[in-house]
């Protein structure tokens, strides 16, 4: 049975977390320290410097050959389950579409996992909950983030190339008007432009994009040479240089909290907390802390999880929303207002949501 002991343990290594996002909303809402163009130097120091070296710490410490591939399992079955329910919705329901899937599964399945998870669960359930943790997060920023990636890139450039082709069609007809065309011509142009529509783009093409996006996101490169090195390392038993390591950590070490403090600057800076109204508020929060842990229960009962294992996995999945999701809903312009909220929601939730999750797989227990 859980006590007040385990749960202030939570709560302990926690606070910390929540003390730097306070720190940095402070400093730009409440003492107005750091201007926006500061606010935004401060992020790229956290984007390209402190939180890579630090998913790169963790990604670099992995063994590959001793990961838990159950659970490498259930995760690729719950994002299945995800993906199925969201395709029959997009199909089947007049208020389902294939923007609000894309917008869905990140909602549902992609976690804030190393800021969040590795303090959390360690305090919860120890050193084997990091290692799951970290083994979350490095296929999330090798698998499935390329994946979402990918699907809005696909998104993209078939919407340019419809727009395009409209506009070729357009300036044609301005020409229907100009010189006079038979009703075949007419027929055959029109027939044209229909297939240039329905024609998806070059998968080789897409994929250089992507590729050319992911070598330019520091934290994908992290994950990637931290693996590389995971790999080469448990192979051959290779230590890495104490000179390089501690070169590593000197900046990672400042990873956690920069990167809290830095969420408290992006909270600050939003013009409203709830920037896509309560009922997509509420539906966000919802498909996070409720149906990502479900799917992924579902997933981990299937491959035979149980035990402690099977309670980090649920809690895993119940983590804050990803703050990469929401930067790739920005900058491909779907659904920005609603990942925001995500962020900021369930990272002031997330604490009583996450200790509640707590208690409540221990009371089964």
């Amino acid at each position: 049975m859980i006590g007040w002991h385990d749960v202030y343990k939570v709560v302990e290594a926690m606070f910390p977390l929540y003390v730097a996002l306070v720190l940095g909303y402070g400093s730009v809402k409440w003492w107005h320290i750091f201007t926006p163009e500061q606010c935004n130097a401060i992020n790229l120091l956290v984007c390209y410097f402190t939180l890579p070296l630090f998913t790169f710490e963790f990604a670099a410490h992995v063994d590959p050959f001793k990961m838990n591939y159950l659970f490498i399992g259930a995760d690729a079955i719950s994002k299945v389950i995800i993906v199925v329910v969201l395709a029959f919705w997009a199909k089947c329901s007049s208020k389902g579409s294939y923007c609000w899937s894309i917008t869905s599964f990140s909602l549902s399945t992609l976690t804030n996992s190393l800021v969040i998870g590795v303090p959390l669960l360690k305090a919860m359930y120890g050193q084997t909950a990091v290692e799951l943790v970290v083994q979350s997060s490095v296929i999330q920023g090798i698998i499935w983030l390329t994946i979402l990636l990918f699907v809005l890139e696909f998104r993209k450039t078939r919407s340019n190339s419809i727009i395009i082709t409209d506009s070729h069609h357009a300036s044609e007809s301005v020409k229907d008007k100009d010189v006079e065309r038979n009703h075949d011509d007419e027929h055959n142009m029109v027939a044209a432009a229909a297939a240039a529509i329905s024609r998806p783009p070059p998968l080789w093409s897409l994929m250089k994009i992507v590729w050319l996006k992911l070598a330019l996101n520091p934290n994908s490169y992290a994950c990637f040479i931290g693996m590389a090195w995971a790999f080469v390392a448990s192979r051959w038993h290779l230590e890495m240089p104490a000179i390089i390591e501690g070169s590593i950590l000197i900046m990672s070490r400042a990873g956690i909290g920069m990167a809290m403090f830095s969420m408290g600057l992006f909270m600050a800076l939003q013009e409203k907390f709830m920037a896509c109204g309560p009922s997509l508020t509420v539906f966000g929060l919802v498909l996070r802390f409720v149906a990502g842990p479900a799917a992924i229960a579902i997933g981990s009962i299937a491959v035979g999880l149980h035990g402690d294992v099977l309670r980090v996995v649920i809690i895993q999945a119940a983590l804050p929303q990803s703050i990469t999701s929401f930067i790739y809903a920005k900058e491909y312009g779907l659904h920005a207002d609603v990942l925001s909220t995500a962020v900021i929601f369930g990272m002031l939730l997330s604490l009583p949501i996450l200790v509640g999750y707590y208690a409540f797989l221990e009371f089964l227990h």
